[in-house]
């Protein structure tokens, strides 16, 4: 019994604070950039989201427009231009934006690169202020909602 109320305590300590998440992105970073210095990197990832978190400054999203088209490219394999929904959820998975077990509506249409681009920009704004302020009443990102 004991052991499970500690599970229990714990889980709900890594959900309230996001966590999971935070590895999450921190994880996905270091697997898309592959610096050679690993921990310096994440330190200094981990220091400018302290810092956007002191200043209110927006949080300093890491990966430009060429990043996030390499990314889709990956995902296009066939260049249909547009990517399965599948693949878009793998991809925001990917880059710590959507949770493996997150439920996204698929609306039947392909994820073209401009959607792609807004949605990666969009989610990446609304994560960190709710990672930040987990009580802010800030809009879901993915596409279901817009």
């Amino acid at each position: 019994m004991e052991a499970r109320s500690r599970e229990r305590e714990a889980r709900n300590y890594l959900e309230k604070h996001r966590i999971m998440e935070l590895l999450s992105y921190l994880t996905s970073n270091l697997l898309f950039f592959q610096p050679d210095k690993p921990r310096e990197y994440l330190v200094s990832l981990l220091e400018r989201l302290r810092i956007a978190k002191i200043t209110g400054v927006a949080f300093p999203f890491f990966m430009d427009h060429s990043n996030i088209e390499a990314m889709f490219e990956m995902m296009d394999s066939s260049n249909k231009g547009t990517m399965s929904f599948v693949q878009y959820k793998q991809a925001l998975n990917m880059l710590g934006l959507c949770t493996a077990d997150e439920v996204l509506k698929d609306d039947g249409h392909g994820i073209t690169l401009d959607k792609f681009k807004q949605e990666v920009e969009d989610c990446s704004t609304v994560l960190w202020p709710e990672m930040f302020h987990p009580k802010a009443d800030v809009a879901h990102c993915h596409m279901e909602c817009n």
